[in-house]
């Protein structure tokens, strides 16, 4: 089962982009971010007639998650759990049957969480609280389940290119980090990591002063693995390629397989 995670950065404007990577890459489950429309208004129908099962959790001009399946999603839930004030649309999941295996897909766009300090980062922090009370639930469940998408956290220096333009970002600051060390302490894998250490594996290139151009990246788009998902891992990568192409989202895919 190939299952990929993609910020396309607004489906309106990529939508074109996407079929073409769903051509070339032919992911079975794609988990989407920032697809930044509602659900009346997202285009279901290309993505149907490609072999696609569609489930979306919009919200319009901002924000925004979708799941595309080849196989049919079961149990589909909207919203993370443990605020039940929060209206913003960043979290979808379901399940999906493979050949051998059910996977628990859990698509996430966390928040950006900048200026910091500040309500926003405030909600950033809060937010990767509730993850992590998520991940709990997950781990206890003892089933292969993924959490992937944006997380907006740079893990570690090695993970952006020039680590020190990033030092007051919310990305990389060091509660964010913590963070996400809490979720990935609980038992979690970071699936590229397992497979590819070192720098200069980006998921994100800023539009501005050329960031593409100098592979000026940083790495934050991740998936994270229950241990029973991990024990499936067969595959990683990452679709660089898709950022050089015409209006391209500023992230490029994140893969895996697992032997589901």
């Amino acid at each position: 089962m190939k299952i990929a995670t993609f910020n396309i950065n607004g489906i309106k404007a990529r939508q074109a982009a996407l079929l073409d990577w769903l051509e070339a890459a032919a992911p079975d489950v794609a988990l989407l971010q920032e697809i930044k429309s509602v659900d009346e208004s997202f285009p279901t129908a290309p993505l149907e007639a490609r072999g696609y099962h569609v489930a979306t959790h919009g919200q319009k001009g901002f924000n925004g998650v979708a799941i595309l399946s080849r196989r049919p999603l079961e149990d589909v839930s909207r919203g993370l759990p443990g605020d039940a004030t929060d209206k913003q649309a960043r979290w979808i999941e379901a399940t999906v049957a493979g050949e051998s295996r059910r996977v628990r897909l859990c698509g996430l766009y966390l928040p950006n969480g900048n200026p910091a300090p500040g309500p926003k980062y405030d909600y950033k922090l809060a937010w990767m609280a509730r993850l992590k009370a998520r991940a709990e639930a997950l781990l206890a469940d003892e089933v292969p389940a993924v959490m992937a998408g944006d997380y907006n956290v740079i893990p570690q220096d090695e993970d952006a290119a020039r680590p020190e333009a990033w030092r007051a970002d919310a990305l990389a600051l060091p509660d964010s980090r913590r963070a996400f060390r809490a979720v990935l302490n609980l038992g979690f894998t970071d699936a590229f990591r397992a497979r590819v250490p070192g720098p200069g594996h980006y998921t994100f290139w800023d539009y501005q002063a050329g960031a593409w151009d100098r592979d000026d990246g940083i790495r934050i788009d991740h998936a994270l693995l229950t241990p029973q998902a991990a024990d499936l891992l067969t595959g990683v990568g990452i679709d660089r390629d898709v950022r050089g192409g015409e209006k391209p989202s500023d992230h490029v895919p994140l893969w895996i397989e697992l032997d589901a």
